[in-house]
């Protein structure tokens, strides 16, 4: 089924808050795929939220450019949906655009999908400027203090593919969330996006899955902090190879 146009909304503490106190998600029941195309230009980026009712989220995104062209693709795992949505930005540069969710969910695992074109999160600039280079085959880590309720992650490179993993975690391998991301150009389309961090002892991994020819530069920073915790975030950046 494709839906045409777009709903509007804002982004406010890294959730999207449609405009109108009006809901515009769909459900997008397990097995079955969804589209919203943008044949406007002047529409370069756009805004997707995936979540569940405490159910896991297993999704497939793509962005489809004119026939047979997929220049950006994820794979996004979440163990709650509620708890930790999958919220992040995809660029659409030169429309027309269509970006296709696919629930690869068993039936019983329905998820609420929302894709906006206007008010889209963008990255502050602590995160902006706090990028590091991420060498090809190499990982880092980024461990926050439990005030984080939410930290922003922005991947980009100089213009080569961009292939990495982002890995939330909670605990000695006891992974929360999941995204498997490909974009053919890290430059013209940079990844962004906001991890919810609820508890304690959380921490963001991101590997560079392509080859050693092909670095990427990687921001991770706090997006929300509970002040009452009374602590700032621990950044980390622990380079392993």
């Amino acid at each position: 089924m494709q839906m045409q146009g777009y709903a509007a909304g804002v982004a406010t503490a890294g959730r999207v808050m449609p405009t109108g106190g009006m809901d515009t998600s769909v459900l997008v029941q397990g097995g079955s795929l969804r589209t919203w195309s943008y044949r406007s230009p002047a529409i370069d980026q756009v805004q997707v939220f995936l979540s569940t009712e405490g159910r896991p989220v297993d999704a497939d995104i793509e962005l489809w450019h004119g026939p047979d062209n997929t220049p950006c693709k994820m794979r996004v795992y979440g163990e709650n949906g509620q708890l930790r949505p999958f919220n992040a930005v995809i660029e659409t540069p030169r429309g027309p655009n269509t970006v296709a969710i696919r629930n690869i969910g068993q039936m019983e695992f329905p998820l609420a999908a929302n894709v906006i074109a206007e008010g889209v999160i963008q990255p502050s600039p602590e995160c902006v400027a706090a990028s590091t280079t991420v060498q090809g085959g190499a990982l880092r880590t980024y461990p926050f203090d439990p005030s984080v309720e939410s930290v922003q992650v922005l991947l980009k490179t100089d213009g080569r593919p961009l292939n990495s993993r982002i890995e939330l975690l909670q605990g000695p391998n006891n992974t929360q969330q999941v995204i498997e991301l490909y974009t053919e150009d890290g430059f013209d389309r940079p990844f962004f996006c906001i991890l919810e961090t609820p508890g304690s002892g959380n921490v963001v991994r991101i590997v560079n899955t392509a080859p050693v020819e092909f670095p990427m530069t990687a921001s991770v920073v706090p997006d929300s902090i509970n002040r009452e915790w009374g602590s700032e975030a621990v950044l980390g950046g622990d380079a392993m190879y």
